[in-house]
């Protein structure tokens, strides 16, 4: 059964397919599957990489590289949701405990501000770094 890509570009040698297959010889070829049964061709590719190094100039962004890592070692917004939070169950206990007589809806409230706290807190202690 003739094949439609048998030209005289394609090397008609069939290439087992296992990983062992040694590469010593450093060939530069790539295995395409062209049908169903499994047939497979080798490809020959060249491939021209360009690697000399290009002088770009200084960063122009290097001032705000520096902000950022300053921000993230002072660890600025961590900070600023911690003191919120501290701020908002101050109030929420103040008015609870202002209340003649509270209800279960208040005290959920309550219970659920208190509650976060602990995820807060948590997230907080385990927001550091991880390699210093």
């Amino acid at each position: 059964m003739a094949d439609k890509y048998d030209d005289d570009e394609w090397n008609d040698e069939p290439v087992a397919k296992s990983s062992s297959a040694k590469n010593d010889d450093y060939d530069a070829g790539t295995v395409i599957t062209m049908n169903e049964n499994g047939t497979t061709k080798k490809v020959k590719l060249d491939l021209e990489i360009d690697t000399t190094t290009k002088d770009l100039g200084p960063n122009p962004f290097v001032k705000w590289i520096h902000l950022a890592k300053a921000i993230d070692s002072w660890r600025i917004f961590p900070r600023a949701f911690i003191t919120v939070y501290i701020i908002l169950l101050y109030k929420v206990v103040i008015w609870f405990m202002t209340l003649p007589d509270p209800n279960m809806e208040q005290s959920g409230l309550v219970s659920i501000v208190v509650g976060a706290g602990a995820a807060w807190f948590g997230l907080y202690v385990g927001s550091s770094r991880r390699n210093k």
